[in-house]
């Protein structure tokens, strides 16, 4: 597996995945989370593609493909700048497994959200930092989509920087939707125990109270509008979830270093709550995803693992 892994690599459409470090507020008060990993040999060009607003554009943090089910996928960069996951992320891992990855001041990263167009309707998976440095709706605005025009937002999990960008300030100063149209998924396992077990969980309890009227929670197993279904990815949180959609497969935080996880699953980012069931989770889906040669996401890193359709 890990070999077709590092061949797979080295033809890695340019998409990305996430992180969330440098979010201080959020990583202290709500247990954010750090960016994970692109590899060096997957450094995309900029190639002007079809964008999700179905102009022919490139808009900058932003990459483009099509799924074989004729959607397209938009992968958004949600952070500024460079962010590298450092060293002190993955305790797991050894002094000289590490050094052997030869990158000394840490693994690229980015925080990152997926926009499909599907149907003709908008899904949006994740919507990052929001306050705490996203640039998700400037980015939107690049691609000429209005946020009121996404009906779908599939949420991963529940570390703030993934879902604080649901949150915008109205006219008053109030928090209110960033997306007053969407109807929201949320898996119940991820709900139930962020609302009900997991400490300073305020910022989640505030916005899952903003969506309450629009809020749909399912199961693993479940299939969800527009033929996505929800995939048991637990451990990161206890309901972390993975998305496939046609060929795509978007895995949220299931690795935070792309780099070090892709031959060793088995090294858990110390933001993983379960790191047997983390690793257990990684080392399925990673599987799942070469089995059926699907395109593999990682939120936790802008890089997409093309699978080719041989």
């Amino acid at each position: 597996m890990n070999k077709i892994f590092g061949t797979l690599c080295a033809t890695a459409l340019a998409l990305s995945v996430t992180g969330c470090g440098d979010t201080k507020k959020a990583a202290s008060e709500n247990k954010a989370e750090e960016p994970a990993a692109q590899t060096e040999t997957t450094a995309p060009t900029d190639v002007s593609t079809e964008t999700a607003a179905g102009t022919a554009a490139t808009v900058a943090g932003t990459k483009t493909i099509m799924l074989s089910n004729g959607a397209s996928v938009t992968w958004i960069q949600d952070n500024e700048g460079e962010k590298l996951n450092p060293r002190s992320l993955f305790s797991d891992a050894s002094d000289s497994l590490y050094n052997s990855l030869n990158m000394p001041d840490g693994i690229p990263a980015s925080v990152s959200t997926f926009l499909v167009k599907v149907d003709g309707k908008y899904i949006l998976f994740d919507a990052g930092l929001g306050s705490f440095g996203g640039q998700l709706q400037k980015r939107l605005a690049a691609l000429g989509v209005n946020p009121d025009s996404i009906g779908l937002v599939y949420l991963t999990h529940f570390h703030a920087d993934h879902i604080a960008g649901l949150v915008a300030k109205d006219d008053a100063g109030n928090d209110a939707k960033a997306f007053k149209n969407a109807a929201v998924y949320a898996g119940k396992v991820e709900y139930d125990a962020w609302m009900n077990d997991i400490p300073k969980n305020d910022l989640q309890k505030n916005i899952m109270g903003l969506y309450k009227d629009s809020l749909h929670l399912f199961a693993f197993g479940d299939t969800l509008p527009h033929g996505v279904v929800a995939m048991d990815a637990i451990g990161h949180t206890p309901g972390h979830t993975a998305f496939q959609l046609a060929n795509l497969l978007i895995v949220g935080d299931l690795m935070h270093g792309y780099a070090l996880q892709k031959d060793h699953p088995e090294i858990n980012s110390n933001y993983d709550m379960d790191k047997p069931k983390s690793a257990e989770s990684r080392k399925r889906i990673m599987q799942y995803a070469s089995d059926n040669k699907l395109i593999d996401i990682a939120a936790q890193k802008p890089n997409v693992i093309s699978r080719e359709n041989v």
